[in-house]
């Protein structure tokens, strides 16, 4: 059974007559009679009855029809959207962006991609970059904005920009008449720290773990503007990116004495079938923030 066939039985049994069925088709009238005479042999039964003037549904063609008319209608609908999906004129991309990135890189990318692609849509998911490493292997993210660092062989990525981990010190600490930090510094000092999750969370505990450094981990958010806010009054020390460090702050900024620097890219699941509005999405990164 052919949807050619389908539809040229509707048009006949809207119109009632082959001619017009033809005209309005765009095709000859024997295509038309052909197909229906294909369909009523594969089917077994008459669709039309021929005897009179008009071509008029039988009985089991009236039941015919009524089943098939709507699954038409479904298909040319699903149809017209895959069309709307292949020109960019509708899509939704879904995109993992853990907060510390999301606060520095993301909200540029999307005005400017949004000015480009109006009809597409982004769904924004915010976690670490490790769950975020995970639900792209799991294939439930498009898209992943992550630290380029250990990364799963099962993704691929390309590089957006760099950014340096720097230490955030209360004006009131001791430490903060230093010009450098280091690691130990951390040793039994309070420290606002990311959720389980984050990369960098992760790196640092590693890192203390192996030195044998035991900061006092007194709160843990992902909102960079209240760990920023927590620091500057007093409450601990954090860690962040310098790309999120904007302007005048009411705390001190100083670098690691062994720098620390990450290449922040773009990552997705290897293998997977990326849908148009994902590709114009990746190619849009490419061209703005490789240039």
């Amino acid at each position: 059974m052919e949807l050619r066939q389908l539809e040229y039985f509707r048009m006949t049994a809207r119109l009632r007559n082959l001619t017009r069925a033809a005209a309005e088709l765009e095709v000859s009238q024997p295509n038309i009679t052909v197909a229906i005479q294909k369909l009523e042999n594969l089917l077994g039964l008459r669709l039309f009855d021929r005897s009179q003037k008009q071509v008029l549904l039988t009985t089991e063609g009236e039941i015919f029809l009524h089943r098939v008319e709507p699954a038409l209608d479904i298909l040319h609908d699903a149809l017209r959207e895959l069309e709307d999906y292949k020109n960019l004129s509708k899509g939704n991309i879904r995109i993992g962006i853990p907060p510390m990135i999301g606060a520095y890189l993301f909200p540029r990318i999307c005005s400017d991609f949004q000015k480009i692609y109006p009809h597409l849509s982004i769904s924004l998911y915010e976690e670490g970059s490790m769950a975020i490493r995970e639900n792209l292997e799991a294939g439930e993210l498009d898209f992943g904005i992550i630290i380029l660092s250990d990364i799963p062989a099962a993704l691929n990525t390309f590089p957006m920009c760099t950014s340096e981990l720097v230490a955030c010190v209360p004006e009131s600490s001791p430490l903060s008449s230093r010009t450098s930090f280091r690691l130990k510094d951390f040793d039994k000092e309070n420290l606002i720290v990311m959720k389980h999750g984050s990369f960098i969370r992760r790196m640092l505990s590693d890192r203390f773990a192996s030195m044998g450094i035991s900061p006092n981990v007194v709160l843990e958010s992902n909102q960079i503007e209240i760990i920023k806010h927590l620091v500057a009054n007093g409450i601990g020390l954090a860690c962040l990116l310098d790309c999120v460090i904007k302007g005048n702050q009411n705390f001190r900024v100083l670098p690691f004495n062994r720098p620390m620097r990450f290449d922040i890219g773009l990552a997705w699941k290897k293998d997977r079938y990326i849908s148009k509005a994902a590709a114009a999405f990746m190619d849009f990164c490419k061209e703005t923030l490789l240039d």
